[in-house]
């Protein structure tokens, strides 16, 4: 009878992990590398200010309260929902773009530049919708043992889609809008998956239907880390034990079986089974020593862009921003096909800001306000020297402050900076990439790196860069897979 698990990581993927696997009968103890749990989706507090230092907003919350019923359990944690769910400043145009969910006050926002805006949004959104209906249960929600049980898979899926495998997400937004705004902001799903709308399938604009149609987008009431704090307090009612500052550096075999990881100080942790929530790829090369995933052959794939982020506590409060926005310069095409290997200069970076002063006004002192600036940036591969760093940070401050009508820069009283080097050690992160491996059609399904491992029985794999794929939903939905797994694996009823 199986007693114990290990889980190395305490991202959402791992803590969700956690949480079903207890459910089932498990002794869980987890390691946690950082000083926290939560992974990327984590918290910065200094001197009276808060800050969302990762994931800002999520879709798909029926995937949380489906965890919720599989555990049995209410997490104390309230969803907000964004309306409108963020806006665009696109440099050279003098007004912001609101994007809502209402359609007919979404049109309002693109008439003047898009002829019939309305009838071609409800055109492309209800092919994206057909394209998650009838592909989410098939393919996301799914194991694969192999890519030909994946391929196979992919024939329930009506023909007609097949073509949005092999064209762009650009190339499909081409094909119903002719305003280069339009497309530049329908196009954005694609840098929330880390990537580019000319290197990523059309398939995601599936995204675009969960925004706007099927689910929305949110926050939580206090901050995202108030996912994590309401997990961690069920976990505690399960005597889940969390050892933090504990970084698994190697690992023990006998007689080709997995018997126990050794950390940083030659500690060896031993369970019946092991579910590893550090990067599938990177753990089977770092740690495993898999010469399928050394550091060459982890080059050659395709990651997602790094973070470069920016925290700031400003006295004040600025008009005419939202909780979430997004500012692009007028270079939408170049920047897009060279910021990935470093072919353009960062004077003038495209970035995201998120206010959580605005939602959560607890989250600043009094006539503050709490300013997280995210700037999408080549990873370490082609950028590794960041010694520009604060030049780079003036200039998006300074951009933001003449764009936004607000003197930042003088009314900054807390700065905290985390370059792709910073988040590389902070969380095992490749190379720096913020959310693991891209999502292009030799990445996608069971291309990914599985969350079974492949010469040990007892070891398994959760989180963004294994299935089904990066973003909080996502992880969610991968802790539910490998538990279905283990589950079949070892003849558990669940």
């Amino acid at each position: 009878m199986l007693k114990t698990a290990l889980i190395i990581g305490t991202g959402l993927g791992g803590l969700t992990t956690a949480l079903r696997l207890e459910k089932l009968g498990f002794d869980v103890v987890m390691l946690e590398k950082f000083n926290r749990p939560g992974g990327r989706l984590n918290i910065l507090q200094q001197d009276g200010f808060t800050f969302d230092m990762g994931p800002s907003f999520f879709s798909m919350t029926y995937e949380f309260s489906e965890f919720e019923k599989d555990i049995d359990v209410k997490l104390p944690f309230e969803f907000i929902e964004l309306d409108p769910l963020y806006t665009v400043n696109i440099s050279g145009i003098h007004r912001s773009f609101n994007i809502f969910k209402d359609i007919k006050k979404l049109s309002k926002e693109f008439e003047d530049i898009e002829p019939e805006f309305e009838k071609k949004l409800e055109s492309f959104l209800k092919s994206a919708g057909k394209l998650f209906d009838d592909s989410y249960d098939k393919v996301v929600k799914q194991n694969f043992n192999s890519i030909h049980a994946f391929l196979y898979q992919l024939t329930k899926i009506p023909f007609g889609h097949a073509p949005k495998m092999f064209r762009s997400v650009w190339k499909e937004l081409n094909k119903y809008f002719e305003s280069d705004e339009v497309k530049q902001i329908f196009s954005l799903v694609a840098f929330f998956l880390g990537s580019t709308p000319y290197d990523t399938p059309a398939v995601y604009t599936l995204l675009n239907y969960t925004e706007l149609i099927h689910n929305g987008y949110y926050n939580v009431n206090g901050g995202m880390y108030k996912i994590v704090d309401a997990i961690i307090s069920v976990m505690k009612n399960k005597n889940i034990t969390i050892h933090y500052n504990t970084e698994i550096v190697d690992f023990k075999e006998e007689q080709d079986k997995l018997v126990g990881f050794i950390d940083q100080n030659g500690k060896t942790w031993k369970a019946d089974v092991y579910i590893v929530n550090s990067d599938a790829a990177w753990f089977r090369g770092k740690v495993l020593q898999r010469s399928k995933y050394n550091e060459k052959k982890l080059d050659a794939m395709k990651w997602t862009l790094a973070p470069l982020t920016i925290y700031l506590g400003v006295k004040g409060k600025i008009p005419n921003l939202q909780h979430h926005n997004y500012f692009l310069g007028n270079n939408f095409k170049e920047y897009a096909g060279k910021i990935f290997k470093n072919k353009i200069k960062l004077e003038k970076p495209y970035y995201y800001v998120n206010i959580l002063s605005k939602l959560n006004p607890q989250s600043a002192p009094k006539g503050c306000e709490s300013l997280y600036i995210l700037c999408p940036v080549p990873d370490l591969r082609f950028k590794s020297d960041w010694s520009d760093q604060d030049e780079i940070v003036d200039n998006v401050i300074q951009d933001l402050s003449l764009r936004t009508g607000y003197d930042i820069k003088n009314n900054v009283i807390l700065k905290t900076v985390y370059n792709p080097t910073i988040w590389k050690n902070m969380f095992n992160l490749y190379r720096g990439s913020g959310l693991g491996l891209a999502h292009d059609m030799k990445q996608i399904g069971a291309f990914r790196p599985k969350n079974f491992d492949e010469k040990y029985k007892s070891l398994y794999y959760v989180g963004a860069s294994t299935v089904p794929g990066t973003g909080l939903p996502m992880v969610v939905i991968s802790s539910k897979l490998v538990t279905q797994r283990i589950i079949k694996d070892y003849g558990l009823v669940s």
